[in-house]
């Protein structure tokens, strides 16, 4: 017979993209043998057992030469079952039972079943994505169900394997299924003005926020109202948040109806469940958050080393693990919200219900979230228990959702007008470029020297203090910021009540 062989294009996942991988197939002389080389994990290897049954249940002719499977390049370590369409189809275009010509510029995934059906796999916009960047069209299960139509990129799903018989493909259908977004509003929660503002500037600046007060205060239900004043996700964001979630296997339907992310993992996370990790590399918590909230409840109560992990992201805007083979990038750009009682009893600084912990039992319990990480922070602000009949009152609050919306959308529009530097940046600016952009005039310069060595400010300390009172003038429509903006953005910066 001497040997045949055949190529394929298909595709492994890494971090939150897509990998071009090349399936080389050879039929040669030789002792019976099916093999499969270039760094396969155990899924890749028993695709061996799907991939003859498949091919057997769906009336086509098993080679009985020798058969070589290479995934190329040989020094990237392949995973997933997404191998088992593009290993079969090779088999049949090299043993001539199918026609190669129709298996080329295609980027091939899927998994067989084994009666020859082909399921989707985890991660369908990545490989769109991959496949854009390749030039070829994508060839998957037809059952996909987070696919979204690009442009420059065809998309043909198959049932089974029996489709390649009559050549018969399924123009994939775009994901149409709209969700609207059902958060709570702001309105529900009586009381708690100054909270809402910090809030709504949070919303508007991508500002991070930690609220500590005791319990039943209110703090979790004002965090929960806030994905109702953000503004929905642009186009780019939500391919880019989608695709995130895809390769976890996680409903995008949300994200790619604009609706931005909210993830609230519990304390008793690991550092590997919010920044990623696992072989292969899995994104975590904060990727999954990427262009949305992480709200951090009960934040005292997270293990301190898992704290401090995530203190490069929130200045990077990525994280970047590295492992033997190589490192992997995933986008960790998000909003942070924190939630905290401000000692063990929770009742530190109350002035109804007396704490009954001790000045070192405080001191450990707020030590717990790490100086270095509070700096990081934006902005503190305490959140007191409203009044009895605050909460007893049958009219709506003065402020709703679609109020603090309104400012949060002023706020953003002002800014792009500005065209100093973007308010969704993808960066932080530096602070030549935030005090230029802050425009400010002598008196409100010398007031803000004045107030940082009376606080004691870090450097840190003053740059967040400059990008909330920007934020405060942007939404009073202020192309310099103000003594009464950098006042403000001071009262909401500075350690509050519930501080030691």
């Amino acid at each position: 017979m001497g040997f045949s062989q055949c190529s394929v294009l298909s595709a492994t996942i890494r971090g939150v993209s897509a990998i071009p991988v090349h399936v080389e197939v050879m039929l040669c002389d030789g002792i019976p043998s099916f093999s499969i080389v270039g760094m396969p994990d155990a899924a890749i290897i028993e695709a061996r057992d799907r991939v003859r049954s498949a091919i057997k249940a769906c009336g086509f002719r098993m080679p009985v030469e020798k058969l070589v499977v290479n995934l190329a390049p040989g020094s990237l370590r392949k995973t997933g079952s997404g191998f088992d369409l593009p290993i079969a189809l090779g088999i049949l275009a090299a043993s001539g039972q199918i026609d190669p010509q129709i298996l080329k510029n295609s980027l091939i995934i899927g998994e067989l079943s084994l009666d020859g059906n082909v399921h989707p796999i985890k991660g369908t916009l990545a490989f769109i994505e991959c496949a854009k960047q390749n030039g070829c069209s994508l060839l998957c299960s037809a059952d996909v169900c987070d696919y979204v139509e690009t442009k420059r990129v065809q998309a043909f799903g198959i049932q089974s394997l029996q489709s390649m018989r009559k050549k018969h493909f399924v123009k994939l259908k775009q994901f149409d299924n709209l969700v609207k977004n059902q958060n709570r509003d702001f309105g529900e929660i009586k009381g708690h003005e100054q909270a809402k503002r910090a809030l709504q500037l949070a919303a508007a600046g991508g500002h991070g926020i930690l609220m500590m007060g005791p319990p039943g205060a209110g703090k979790s239900a004002l965090a929960s109202c806030l994905p109702s004043i953000l503004p929905p996700l642009s186009e780019e964001e939500r391919l880019e948040a989608a695709r995130i979630r895809s390769v976890v296997g996680e409903d995008v339907s949300d994200v790619l109806s604009g609706i931005r992310p909210f993830r609230a993992p519990h304390h008793s996370a690991t550092l590997a469940g919010l920044i990623g990790g696992g072989t292969p590399v899995r994104p975590g918590e904060l990727s999954l958050a990427h262009t949305g909230v992480l709200f951090l409840d009960e934040i005292a109560e997270f293990r301190p080393s898992t704290l401090q992990g995530i203190r490069t992201p929130i200045e990077q805007g990525y994280i970047r693990i590295v492992r033997a083979d190589g490192s992997v990038i995933l986008p960790s750009r998000f909003m942070l919200v924190a939630a905290s009682n401000p000692c063990p009893c929770g009742y530190f600084g109350d002035d109804r219900t007396p704490c009954t912990c001790t000045q070192s039992q405080i001191h450990s319990y707020q030590n717990r979230i790490g100086g270095p990480l509070l700096d990081r922070i934006d902005m503190h602000v305490d959140i007191w228990r409203p009044p009895a009949e605050d909460i007893m009152e049958q009219e709506e609050s003065s402020i709703n959702s679609h109020d603090l919306y309104l400012g949060v959308q002023t706020a953003r529009h002002f800014a792009q007008e500005r065209q100093s530097w973007n308010i969704t940046r993808k960066r932080q600016p530096t602070i030549t470029e935030l005090i230029s952009a802050c425009a400010m005039q002598g008196e409100t310069k010398r007031f803000l020297e004045q107030m940082a060595n009376s606080c004691v400010l870090s450097g840190r300390g003053i740059e967040k203090v400059l990008l909330i009172s920007r934020t405060i003038a942007d939404m009073a429509q202020s192309y310099s910021v103000e003594k009464v903006h950098v006042a403000e953005a001071l009262s909401l910066r500075v350690q509050q009540k519930c501080m030691v």
